[in-house]
């Protein structure tokens, strides 16, 4: 199971820490990513990172965001938010260990979290 938190509102230009805590299971081995979903809007990759800790970004996010992993969660540090940040952001996990990046994606997506909700003015 994966929870996010770290979710709320900032104005223009500010920060926020997202986490997704994996309940019952290591993060360890497992490649995982942030996605984001607008009303409206289509769920979007925002970054990934795998075991070797190899990241992809959304040109959207690059230089603003950056993905990070320790054993038990995921966390994603958001910089310079702008209004077009605003979403609800979810993690997700590869089902599968040891599975690399490929072509800015994990291979698969088993796991996801319920969402945080971001929101910038």
């Amino acid at each position: 199971q994966l929870v996010e938190s770290g979710g709320g509102s900032v104005q223009a230009g500010g920060s926020l820490r997202l986490s997704c805590a994996a309940s019952g299971r290591t993060t360890t081995g497992y490649c995982m990513a942030w996605f984001r979903q607008a009303p409206g809007e289509e769920r979007e990759a925002v970054a990934a990172i795998d075991f070797e800790a190899t990241t992809s970004y959304s040109d959207s996010v690059k230089g603003r965001f950056t993905i990070s992993k320790d054993s038990n969660t995921l966390s994603l540090h958001m910089n310079s938010l702008k209004p077009e940040d605003t979403a609800m952001y979810y993690c997700a996990s590869d089902g599968t260990r040891w599975r690399k990046i490929t072509n800015g994606s994990c291979s698969a997506y088993s796991f996801w979290g319920q969402g945080t909700q971001v929101t910038v003015s």
